[in-house]
C-alpha cells in the first residue's frame, strides 16, 4: 500500500476530471472527461447540461482514476475537491461525490479553491519550486497577480475589474466566427499574422497598478469589426487575431514583470488556461531572461482544468491542517484569500 494518496475531484465548469496523486507531487492518473463537443454548438457552456453531465460522468471517471493509478479507494488517504469557484451546478456534483467518498470510508475531506489548484499545478512533477515568487493566474474566468510569500500565503496585487483576459479571447472568438473555446482558435489563426496590423487600447496601463481591464480592449475589436463591416472593408482575420492577441499579452507580461520588480523577487509563475497559450509562455520568457529571472509554468495539459492540481493543492491544505467539515459547501463567487 502506497501512502501519500489524494484523490482529487474537479467539477467547477464543464470538464469532469479526477486524479490520484502521491505525497503532492506525483502523478499517478489524470483523467478528464471534456464536454467541449457539447457546448460547442451554443457557443459556450450552458450551466444546466453541464451539472447533467457530470452527474452521468462523475463516478465512472473516479472509478477510471482508480484503475489508472492501480490502487483501490481504500488506499486514499485524502479526497480533495473544488468548491469554488465556478458554475454552483456543477461544483454541487462533486462535492457531493466528495463527500460521501469521504464518509463511507472515514477519509478527510479538503475542500480546494479552484484559483489555488491552477498555482499549484506548477508543483505537480516538480519539487523544486519554492516560494517567494509573484504568480499571474490567467483563465476563462479570472486574471489575479499574486505575491506568494510562502506556501498557503496569498497577497492580492491585482485582479481583474471586468472581464478576465480568456473571458476577452472567448468573446471575439464568437465574433469572429470561430469555434469555442476561443482562445486556443485565436492563437491558432494569429500564428501567421502581424501583430502590430492593428491597434488597440492598453486598459489601466497606468504605472504602479497591477489591476487589469479588458473591457475596453473588447469593446475597441469589436467597434473595429462593425466599422469594417459598415465600409465593406475586408478584416485580416490572422493580423486581426494575432493583434488582439498580442495586446492581451503584453498587458499580462508587462504588468507581471513590474510586480516582481517592485517586490523583489527572482521567481515569476505563470498558472491558468491562458498560461497554456505558446505566445504568451514565449513572450514571458523572453522579457524574464533579459530580466534575468526565472520562469515557471505547468506543461500545456495541466494550465486546463483538472484534478491533479486540485488532489495537490488538498495533500498540501491537509498536510497544513486545513482540512473541511462536511458543512463545505459550494461557493461559486469564491476568490483566493476568502478562504
Amino acid at each position: 500500500m502506497r501512502s501519500g494518496l489524494t484523490l482529487g475531484i474537479e467539477t467547477s465548469c464543464d470538464e469532469t476530471a479526477a486524479a490520484v496523486v502521491q505525497d503532492g507531487t506525483k502523478i499517478l492518473s489524470n483523467v478528464v472527461l471534456s464536454q467541449i463537443d457539447i457546448h460547442r454548438k451554443y457557443g459556450g457552456v450552458v450551466p444546466e447540461i453541464a451539472s447533467r453531465k457530470h452527474i452521468e460522468a462523475m463516478f465512472p471517471v473516479i472509478h477510471e482514476a482508480l484503475e489508472e493509478a492501480r490502487v483501490s479507494l481504500a488506499d486514499i488517504e485524502v479526497i480533495a475537491v473544488t468548491y469554488g469557484p465556478g458554475l454552483v451546478g456543477s461544483l454541487l456534483v462533486g462535492i457531493a461525490a466528495a463527500k460521501s467518498l469521504a464518509y463511507a470510508l472515514g477519509k478527510p475531506l479538503v475542500g480546494v479553491n479552484h484559483i489555488e489548484g491552477h498555482i499549484y499545478a506548477n508543483f505537480l512533477e516538480r519539487e523544486d519550486l519554492t516560494p517567494p515568487f509573484v504568480c499571474l493566474t490567467v483563465s476563462g474566468g479570472h486574471t489575479d497577480l499574486l505575491l506568494i510569500p510562502e506556501l498557503g500565503s496569498y497577497e492580492i496585487l491585482g485582479r481583474t475589474r471586468d472581464d478576465a483576459a480568456g473571458e476577452a479571447f472567448d468573446k471575439i472568438a464568437r465574433v469572429l466566427g470561430l469555434p469555442y473555446p476561443g482562445g486556443p482558435q485565436i492563437e491558432q489563426v494569429a500564428r501567421g499574422g502581424n501583430r502590430e496590423a492593428y491597434e488597440f487600447p492598453r486598459g489601466l496601463s497606468e504605472e504602479g497598478n497591477f489591476d487589469f481591464s479588458f473591457s475596453g480592449l473588447k469593446t475597441a475589436a469589436l467597434n473595429r469589426l462593425n466599422q469594417a463591416q459598415q465600409k465593406g472593408e475586408e478584416i485580416n482575420l490572422a493580423d486581426f487575431a494575432a493583434s488582439f492577441q498580442w495586446a492581451i499579452v503584453d498587458v499580462l507580461t508587462t504588468k507581471l514583470l513590474a510586480a516582481a520588480r517592485k517586490h523583489a523577487v527572482r521567481k515569476i509563475v505563470l498558472s491558468g488556461g491562458v498560461a497554456a497559450n505558446s505566445a504568451f509562455r514565449t513572450h514571458v520568457q523572453e522579457c524574464a531572461t533579459q530580466a534575468g529571472l526565472e520562469v515557471w509554468y505547468p506543461p500545456a495539459c495541466l494550465c486546463t482544468d483538472n484534478a491533479a492540481m486540485i488532489a495537490s493543492a488538498g495533500y498540501f491544505r491537509h498536510r497544513a491542517g486545513r482540512s473541511s467539515g462536511w458543512e463545505l459547501n459550494a461557493l461559486p463567487n469564491l476568490r483566493l484569500g476568502d478562504d
